[in-house]
Formats: structure tokens, C-alpha cells, sequence
């Protein structure tokens, strides 16, 4: 799949690296102005099958806890699954998180220094991805939580050279941030279970770097990649005594309950194909 999506990629790349005789149009290349445009791609997710739900016993803030049984064991001992649970023990299977099309606008500056282009970016659009983790409690039962994006954007600051040809090989990095939307699913029907802040604000960082190349005087094409990483952890779910009897690990807890968090990274990478009009 990856390799469909990165297919044009390549062919905008090889565009690009085929544009200077566009380009010459017996005036040097100037990348100085204000430029709008858009951007469409795939954004994906590092596959992690180690992430973990955590929780907080004894309502201190910190998801440092583990939920044990009467007996002292490990409530969650049957382990995890990086997506969905199919059913309620890790035999079941689980469903992988979702990578998926991304868009976005962009509006920037750029100031050219001889070769050096220095410039800054503004971006916002939407990344269609969905990134889901399951833990499994001895009940049996499975507890996942998902979250996805939005809407999301960055500012940047972009740093290339150019040749005289025209084309632009650059690097970039700045702000991001992305409004994430959070849900609980469990097939736990004893306790009860509160989400607070299902909706975050996920601010973070990006860098990266891709390569543009101007076709004419007013209009460019490029590529381009990002690591992005939000940070979250707003988002919760507190488990109550529910109908569950006494000998339930969430009511021996030291606080007769716990709240489960799933972390405070959000890590996203993206290849997307780039277009603007320079005025």
C-alpha cells in the first residue's frame, strides 16, 4: 500500500529534477515573495505492539500503578495489542491502526541570500489516520482506547539552497499542533467508566525536509516529509465500583477505583506531494 502511495512521490521527484528547462526563461530564479498553495499525501504510524494502558490506583496523578487481583497478581497480565481487541482475550485478534490520505493548505514567505533560501510556512488540513490500543484483564475482558486527528496544522521555519536551475532542496522544522478526538471501548459490563477530556489539544513539534523546484516564474512543485510528535495526555477514563462485587481488582485498588491514560506521545510521519503559486 505504502508503495502505491509513494508511487507519485517519485514522479513529482523526477518532475522536479526535469523542471530547469522549464524554469529558464532567460531571468534568474528568484524564490523571494509570499506563495499559496496545497499539499496531498499519506500519512502512517510507526507500528508499536508495545504500547501499554496505564493506570492510577491510589488518584495521585501518576500512571505509575498496577491493578492487581484478591490475590496479588497482575490484573493485566494477559498482555497487550497495539489496535482493537475482535474479542475479549488476546487469542482474539486485533484490528491494526488505520494510515491513511492526508491534505493541507499552506501559505509562506520565503527570502532568498544568493543560493540560501530562508523562509517560514504556515500549514493546516487533515490527516485521516486512526491509532487505537488494547489491554486485556484476566476477566476475561479487553479495554481499548483510540484516538484520532481532526484537523491539524504546524508552523515552520524552511532553510534550502537553490540551484541555478531552480530547484530547492531544503529543510524544515517548527510548532505543531492537531486536535485530537479520544473514545473508550471495553467489554467490561461490571464497573462503570467516566471519559474526561475525550477532546484534546495535542501541541508538539515537526522537522523534515523535501525539495522544490520552480516550473515557471509564479508556480512550483515539490515533495516533502515530516516526523511529527504531539503531545496529549488530557485524555482519561476513571473506573467505578460499577455492579461489580468487592473481590473486583478495580475496588481493592487504594482508592476504591483507578483512572486509565494510554501515554503522552503521538508520533506521525508524512510523504506528501507539494504545489504553489509564488506572486
Amino acid at each position: 500500500m505504502k508503495a502505491i502511495v509513494f508511487a507519485p512521490l517519485g514522479a513529482t521527484l523526477a518532475l522536479a529534477l526535469a523542471s530547469p528547462a522549464m524554469a529558464q526563461d532567460n531571468e534568474p530564479v528568484d524564490w523571494s515573495g509570499p506563495y499559496v498553495g496545497g499539499s496531498f499525501g499519506y500519512t502512517f504510524q510507526k507500528s508499536d505492539n508495545n504500547e501499554h494502558l496505564r493506570f492510577d490506583t491510589d488518584a495521585d496523578g501518576n500512571y505509575d500503578d498496577v491493578v492487581t487481583t484478591a490475590s496479588g497478581a497482575n490484573a493485566f497480565s494477559p498482555g497487550t495489542c497495539g489496535g482493537a481487541a475482535r474479542g475479549s482475550t488476546p487469542g482474539s485478534g486485533c484490528d491494526d491502526d488505520k494510515d491513511a490520505i492526508s491534505w493541507m493548505g499552506h501559505v509562506g514567505y520565503d527570502r532568498q541570500f544568493g543560493s540560501i533560501v530562508a523562509g517560514v510556512v504556515a500549514e493546516a488540513g487533515q490527516a485521516y489516520i486512526d491509532d487505537k490500543v488494547t489491554e486485556y484483564s484476566t476477566t476475561p475482558a479487553f479495554y481499548t482506547m483510540r484516538r484520532k486527528i481532526d484537523w491539524n496544522a504546524n508552523l515552520r521555519a524552511r532553510l534550502g539552497y537553490t540551484t541555478p536551475g531552480g530547484i530547492m532542496p531544503y529543510i524544515t522544522g517548527g510548532l505543531a499542533y492537531a486536535k485530537v478526538k479520544n473514545n473508550f471501548t471495553t467489554s467490561n459490563g461490571a464497573n462503570s467508566f467516566t471519559q474526561f477530556d475525550s477532546k484534546e489539544d495535542a501541541w508538539g513539534w515537526t522537522m523534515g525536509g523535501g525539495v522544490e523546484a520552480k516550473v515557471s516564474s509564479n508556480f512550483s512543485i515539490g515533495a516533502r516529509y515530516l516526523w511529527t510528535r504531539y503531545n496529549v495526555g488530557d485524555y482519561r477514563v476513571d473506573v467505578g465500583a460499577g455492579t461489580a462485587p468487592a473481590t473486583n481488582p478495580f475496588r481493592i485498588t487504594p482508592s476504591g477505583g483507578a483512572s486509565i491514560n494510554r501515554g503522552d506521545k503521538f508520533d506521525t510521519q508524512s510523504v506528501m506531494v507539494t504545489t504553489s503559486f509564488r506572486f
